[in-house]
């Protein structure tokens, strides 16, 4: 009770743009919305979703260059310092419209490239692709205006800004995938942050006198401080879903769209209760051991964590488990019922997951940067060889076993790393 009474007392719901009323929005959201893609577009459909989805993701932190956490730490930093601020903010500005307007040029012309590449030449949505390179600017803007809002510590209106936005894209999602099946699930994707961007803008509304963007104030030295924040969360965000993306282009190819559309699903399952983790990991767990300053404390922050934790996690899992067959119907339709079949080994690669999410956040806390871009890319890498030979001798089975296998690897791999804190 008493660990539960402190993460009340840290404002848990109010100091985090995922806080808990967020989240909660967030999924069922994701419940709605995937429901109604499973409904009327089925598994092929799904799996377009994932593809474009993975894609956008790669893109958007390009677009920002994995700036997001550090500019809401130095917003925050110069709070007192007016004219440094402006500074910052300009050099920041500046040098994202600059990418961003490039990206998109670059994505316009090369349209028909990406269609064929994500989604076969079966289909033909380049049109998608020319929709996201006009609305990339607002696009990433909407990304970037948030981390200001939130550098700036206006927690209740970032909150708003995320129930807005997700609110948006529920319906913009229902009525485009209604409309224009496949097509309007993709349409929706591109358009929701356009309309996030302008909200975000108005809830800036007294701060906008600090963008007085010039080329005088820009200054390298900013982005100096940035790129360790940049190289931690693009690899990430970008080598990330590339690797999601050759898996599930994998599974098309050697199997069909309808068993990559089963992995979407489990993985947007997967998603959902994560969410909750992050959050206390985030809000309740990073400044901990940001703070720690010796190795008995980090351990006692370790262990809380798997004993005050990890066994709900570990029962919901359980319990998710036992009901999936009745779960998967009411998520998304009975078309997605083979999905029950890869319930057992995700949930393994999920636990194995869980306990290893408390050491990665080691590394952001005393920012150890090579030491996760290793880890990182390692984890991967044997994603992806253990995801190509295992779909190749189990079919879709293969990729749940794939997750198992990866995040078995790296919980060890970071318990030897972190063993002086563990053990």
């Amino acid at each position: 009770m008493d660990f539960f009474k402190q993460i009340w007392q840290k404002e848990l719901f109010k100091i985090t743009s995922l806080n808990g009323l967020s989240v909660l929005l967030k999924i069922m959201v994701g419940f709605v919305t995937s429901k109604v893609i499973a409904v009327f577009i089925g598994p092929a459909g799904m799996a377009l979703v994932g593809n474009f989805r993975n894609f956008i993701t790669a893109v958007e932190n390009l677009g920002i260059l994995g700036f997001q956490n550090g500019i809401i730490k130095y917003v925050a930093d110069y709070h007192n310092q007016e004219e440094k601020q402006r500074s910052f903010l300009a050099t920041v500005t500046l040098t994202i419209l600059f990418l961003v307007s490039a990206l998109s040029v670059l994505l316009f012309y090369t349209a028909t490239y990406w269609n064929n590449s994500l989604f076969g030449a079966a289909f033909q949505y380049s049109t998608i692709f020319k929709a996201l390179a006009l609305c990339l600017p607002w696009y990433i803007g909407s990304v970037f205006l948030t981390a200001v809002l939130n550098g700036f510590e206006a927690y209740g209106k970032v909150i708003k800004v995320n129930i807005i936005g997700n609110l948006i894209g529920l319906f913009l999602s229902v009525a485009l995938v209604y409309y224009y099946k496949e097509f309007g699930a993709l349409l929706a994707i591109v358009l929701a942050p356009v309309f996030v961007f302008f909200i975000t803008l108005y809830y800036l509304y007294n701060q906008l006198d600090y963008f007085r963007i010039s080329l005088s104030d820009y200054n390298v030295d900013f982005l100096r401080n940035l790129s360790e924040y940049s190289l931690m969360a693009l690899v990430s965000a970008v080598v990330g879903p590339i690797v999601f993306l050759s898996l599930r282009n994998t599974i098309i190819q050697t199997l069909s769209y309808e068993a990559a559309g089963y992995w979407e699903a489990l993985t947007r399952i997967s998603s959902y209760y994560f969410l909750f983790l992050s959050t206390i990991l985030t809000v309740y767990y990073l400044p901990k051991l940001s703070k720690s300053e010796s190795i008995a404390a980090t351990k006692s922050l370790f262990w809380s964590y798997f004993k005050g934790i990890i066994p709900f996690f570990l029962i919901g899992l359980v319990v998710i488990y036992v009901l999936r067959g009745y779960l998967i119907p009411i998520l998304f339709s009975h078309d997605f019922q083979p999905v029950s079949e890869l319930f057992f080994w995700q949930f393994i690669g999920d636990a194995f997951k869980a306990m290893a999410l408390i050491l990665g956040y080691q590394f952001f806390a005393k920012k150890l940067t090579k030491a996760f871009i290793v880890t990182e890319l390692f984890s991967f890498a044997v994603l992806w060889f253990s995801g190509q030979y295992l779909v190749s001798v189990f079919g879709i089975e293969g990729i749940a076993m794939a997750n198992a296998v990866t995040y078995g690897v790296y919980l060890i791999t970071l318990s030897v790393y972190f063993k002086k804190q563990l053990f």
